[in-house]
């Protein structure tokens, strides 16, 4: 089992196409090599007063957000993704364990999002994607939803408090009122120590409404490292390097996978196709 404390290194996955402009493209590399760079003399220096931990978790952050706002300026727009670029040629076959599902579990089509709460591209999809997902298709009962963990701990230090917070709202019926707030107040808690960002998730429990000794304990005691864990590896075993990755299908057709925060209309067009064989 791998130990959650550990500091290796992953990548979250950034899609670049071609005809993006030179400043995307150097700032994209510029994050990367910071990111190799902070996190290498971090951690083989880690008594050393030159770089803390805190200074490599800021310098992240600002170059992610960086490379987020260019991506978003008109200056680096390009024409809008097409589904057979951003989804795979062969459907294989994903488990949904046990995980949180939204809509009816019966509908013909599933969607299996792995991903990260502190992930900027995560949060886009959830405010971007979603709601028309969940109006035309989640809400009709056509299409269900099953949230994933895949925690990118090495630039994303919150992701797996957070990951086990929603768990633990999970075990008093809280998952998805969790899971929204946590996207909808990313910015807020995203830069904070880890140590603050447990109490603000404890925060957000308690203006839930849930039981906060249950709670508490249940986020304390990393009651399930181990299935956010069997998330993570599950993820990786399917061949997701970066977040937001979907899984899109069901067990007789297989299931496509979709890379990235794609619009709504990738979605839409891998979804009425299957629709059509079920």
């Amino acid at each position: 089992m791998e130990d959650f404390k550990d500091k290796k290194e992953e990548r979250e996955q950034i899609t670049i196409k071609r005809s993006t402009y030179n400043k995307l493209l150097i700032a994209t590399i510029s994050f990367i090599a910071a990111a190799a760079f902070f996190a290498g003399f971090y951690f083989s220096n880690s008594d050393s007063d030159v770089v803390t931990k805190s200074d490599m978790e800021s310098a992240l952050l600002k170059l992610e957000s960086k490379i987020e706002n260019l991506q978003q300026s008109p200056s680096s727009a390009t024409p809008p993704a097409t589904a057979q670029a951003q989804t795979t040629a062969q459907p294989i076959m994903v488990s949904l364990d046990d995980d949180p599902i939204r809509g009816e579990p019966n509908a013909p089509i599933t969607i299996v999002e792995f991903s990260d709460f502190q992930c900027p591209f995560c949060a886009r999809f959830h405010s971007n994607t979603w709601p028309q997902l969940e109006q035309n298709y989640i809400s009709t009962g056509k299409v269900n939803f099953v949230y994933r963990d895949f925690p990118i701990q090495s630039i994303h230090p919150n992701a797996i408090p957070a990951a086990l917070a929603s768990e633990c709202a999970d075990e008093q019926g809280k998952f998805w009122e969790f899971h929204d707030m946590l996207f909808e107040n990313q910015k807020r808690w995203q830069g904070l120590s880890i140590q603050t960002g447990i109490s603000t998730f404890k925060e957000y429990a308690q203006e839930l409404g849930l039981n906060m000794d249950e709670f508490n304990s249940c986020l304390d005691s990393e009651k399930y490292a181990q299935e956010v864990n069997k998330d993570l590896q599950d993820g990786r075993e399917y061949g997701v390097t970066g977040t937001p990755g979907f899984f899109v299908g069901n067990e007789k057709i297989g299931f496509t996978k979709i890379i990235g925060a794609q619009p709504y209309s990738v979605f839409q067009r891998l979804l009425d196709g299957q629709l059509e064989q079920k």
